[in-house]
């Protein structure tokens, strides 16, 4: 926003003592007195103002330009570190299971994951998020994105059944680290959230934490239902091997609240530096006292006073 000032509004002192000067020390020069000149002049003195006025203008404009105004233009430059999330989502037959919202029993699991999940992609305003949707096998159905409308709109495309009815943990959690590791962000994670146990996955338990352990991003996993329908030790100890943390729900509500947390956690790193650009402006009054001085002295001349 532009902002005008004056950085030495002092020097508007100097106005006071040139009217003090003006009023008390007026000019003398010589001169031949004629005590008849009104008479001569038909009882009329004519006495133009103008070379007053210009006097006082270019005193003004000068002692302007002297205090030097300034328009000062203020502005942030602000660099936002956002993250790359890769969402990993199971759609396995027991998804299917209705009273996980107690405010809608006919609901199933899957689709207050979508609504939970789609409330998460809303509040990243600055990360690229992909999707991955897993059961017998795992598929990308997002790369990672900006694209936040997009995203949307994948999820809500997002069906049971569409990937197989079982739960291959590990093949999911190896697609969503290859993705991530070829990217070029700083700060990595991935959120898996499962309401089964591993029956499916080609990759073995100790190979998918070694590679968890040493890839450089980190794990959140989310547990949902009751603890006979997955495996808790299973999916703490592959959020220790990610330098996560383990989440379990047992509603909609509980699931919404993790998601929540996670956020807050995981807040986008945002630097912010303030710039001023100022402009000075007082070639601008000093033209014009340069230029109304000078007519001064050409009215001056020009009457011969």
């Amino acid at each position: 926003m532009n902002q005008f000032s004056f950085q030495y509004p002092q020097a508007f002192l100097l106005l006071l003592l040139f009217y003090i000067c003006a009023k008390w020390c007026p000019a003398r020069s010589t001169a031949i007195y004629f005590p008849h000149l009104k008479v001569l002049l038909g009882g009329r003195e004519v006495k133009s103002k103008i070379p007053a006025i210009l006097k006082w203008i270019g005193i003004t404009m000068l002692i302007t330009a002297l205090s030097s105004p300034v328009l000062t233009d203020e502005y942030k430059n602000t660099k936002k570190q956002g993250r790359d999330i890769m969402l990993i989502i199971d759609s396995s037959d027991s998804m299917r299971q209705r009273g996980f919202d107690p405010q809608d029993p006919y609901k199933n699991k899957f689709d207050v994951v979508k609504e939970v999940v789609n409330d998460f992609i809303s509040r990243r305003k600055d990360d690229r998020i992909g999707l991955i949707n897993f059961a017998s096998i795992a598929f990308v159905a997002s790369p990672l994105t900006f694209e936040k409308d997009f995203l949307h709109k994948i999820v809500d495309m997002q069906r049971l059944g569409i990937a197989g009815k079982r739960t291959a943990i590990n093949d999911a959690l190896l697609q969503g680290y290859r993705i991530l590791s070829e990217s070029d962000a700083k700060s990595k994670i991935a959120i898996l959230l499962t309401d089964g146990m591993d029956n499916m996955s080609r990759i073995s338990f100790d190979e998918i934490r070694k590679l968890i352990s040493s890839g450089g991003i980190k794990l959140y996993t989310i547990g949902i239902g009751s603890y006979r329908d997955y495996d808790a030790g299973y999916l703490q100890a592959l959020a220790k091997a990610g330098g996560g943390k383990f989440y379990s729900a047992e509603n909609g509500a509980q699931l919404a609240k993790i998601y929540a947390d996670i956020d807050k956690l995981e807040t986008s790193k945002i630097k912010s530096k303030s710039i001023v650009k100022r402009d000075y402006l007082y070639i601008y009054p000093l033209f014009l006292a340069i230029l109304s001085l000078l007519l001064f002295i050409y009215t001056r001349t020009a009457k011969g006073v």
